[in-house]
C-alpha cells in the first residue's frame, strides 16, 4: 500500500492512498483525515486503506483523482519524533579517517542517533531554504522507516513488527556549523534544519524482496544538478538494520506511533578511492561530505563546494521494473524568506 498527504486540508495535510504507478489517487476522509489519524489506529484503519488501494489498482475507484508528486507534503509534515541513526559505518569510518583518527571499538555495537527537529518537515519539492550559503549546505540521502507505538525495551524482533511504513528522506546538514556545535558537547541543533521526506510512504509489504531483515535491498539514486552523484544500495554496508535502531531508540522511551527513524547517509565501501565516484565507475555518494572526505584522503584537503543557490538535489529509488516505488524528492537550494500571515 503506498500513502501521501497533500498540502490541503490544514498544517497536517488530507490523507491520500496512491496507486502502486503513482498515476492516481483517493481522499479517505471518512477513514482518516491524515496519515497519523491513521497510524494512531492503525490496526482497524489500514484493512480499509488497502481496500482503497487495492480498487486504485484495479482502476475501479470511484474518487480516483490525479496524483501529483510537486503538490505533496512529505507523508507525515509533522511528527511526534524524528530520530536519526549512523547505520553506515562505512560513513563514520571515513570522516575519522579523513581526520587521522580511529573509530572507537562501540560504534560497531552501539549504533549513533541524534532527535531531529520533528515539528515542522518541508515537501519533497519545496526547497532547501537557507539564509546563508556560507552554512556549508549539504544533502543527505536516506530512507527512513514511521512505526507504530513501540514500548521501551522493545527487543529487535518487537521493533521490527513495529515497521508500519518506509520512505525516503534529504536530511540535509549545514556543515560548517557543526564543528562548533558538536564543541559545545551536546549535539545538533541549528546544523539540523527541516528535513524533506518522499512523496509517498509505502508499506514493507509493497518492496516485495527488496525489504529483508529490516533493510531496504535497492540502490538509492542521487541526482546532483542533473548529473547522477550516487547510486549505493540501501541493504549493503548497513551495520545496523531498522529493527535495531529502533530498538535503540526505544531502549529508555516509549515511541509513539508515528515516530520516525533515519537510517542516516547511505554508505558503501568503494573498492578504491579513485574509484568511488560514478564517473569513475564507482556507485558515487549520498551527501558532498562524503566526496570531500575521500578528496582530504586522496588529495589532502576537499575540492567540491556544498551547494549553492539554484543548485537542484534529486533523490529517489527505483524498482526491478524502473517505476519509481516512493516519487522524487526534488529541491533547489534558494534563500529563506520569511512567510506572512
Amino acid at each position: 500500500m503506498k500513502l501521501a498527504t497533500l498540502k490541503t486540508g490544514g498544517r497536517d495535510g488530507t490523507l491520500v492512498v496512491v496507486s502502486r504507478d503513482l498515476i492516481t489517487c483517493q481522499a479517505v476522509p471518512r477513514i482518516a483525515h491524515t496519515l497519523q489519524q491513521a497510524l494512531d489506529d492503525w490496526d482497524n484503519i489500514a484493512p480499509r486503506l488497502q481496500h482503497i488501494y487495492d480498487q486504485l489498482n484495479a482502476g475501479t475507484a470511484d474518487k480516483a483523482e490525479s496524483f501529483l508528486e510537486e503538490e505533496s507534503h512529505s507523508p507525515l509534515p509533522r511528527a511526534y519524533q524524528w530520530c536519526d541513526g549512523s547505520a553506515y559505518i562505512n560513513h563514520v569510518e571515513l570522516v575519522r579517517k579523513a581526520r587521522n583518527a580511529e573509530v572507537p571499538p562501540s560504534f560497531y555495537t552501539d549504533p549513533l542517533m541524534y532527535q531531529g527537529g520533528s515539528d515542522s518537515f518541508v515537501g519533497p519539492w519545496d526547497p532547501i531554504a537557507v539564509q546563508s550559503e556560507d552554512w556549508g549546505v549539504d544533502l543527505e540521502a536516506e530512507v527512513a522507516v514511521v512505526t507504530g507505538d513501540v514500548p521501551m525495551g522493545a527487543s529487535v524482533d518487537e521493533a521490527a513488527k513495529a515497521i508500519r511504513l518506509v520512505m525516503l528522506v534529504n536530511d540535509v546538514s549545514l556543515r560548517n556549523l557543526i564543528p562548533n556545535e558538536l564543541a559545545k558537547g551536546f549535539g545538533f541543533f541549528q546544523s539540523k534544519p527541516a528535513s524533506a521526506f518522499s512523496p509517498v510512504a509505502v508499506t514493507p509489504d509493497e518492496l516485495g524482496k527488496a525489504w529483508r531483515d529490516s533493510k531496504l535491498h535497492l540502490p538509492l539514486l542521487v541526482t546532483l544538478n542533473e548529473t547522477p552523484f550516487g547510486r549505493p544500495n540501501a541493504g549493503e554496508d548497513m551495520t545496523f538494520s531498522f529493527a535495531q535502531l529502533i530498538a535503540h531508540a526505544a531502549k529508555t522511551r516509549e515511541l509513539g506511533a508515528g515516530s520516525i527513524v533515519g537510517s542516516g547517509t547511505v554508505s558503501n565501501k568503494q573498492g578504491n578511492l579513485h574509484g568511488s565516484s560514478i564517473a569513475n565507475g564507482g556507485v558515487g555518494y549520498c551527501c558532498l561530505a562524503e566526496v570531500r572526505m575521500y578528496e582530504t584522503i586522496e588529495q589532502g584537503a576537499p575540492a567540491t563546494p556544498f551547494l549553492r543557490y539554484g543548485d537542484t538535489v534529486r533523490i529517489e529509488m527505483l524498482d526491478d521494473s524502473g517505476a519509481s516505488i516512493f516519487g522524487a524528492i526534488d529541491q533547489e537550494v534558494a534563500p529563506y524568506h520569511r512567510r506572512h500571515g
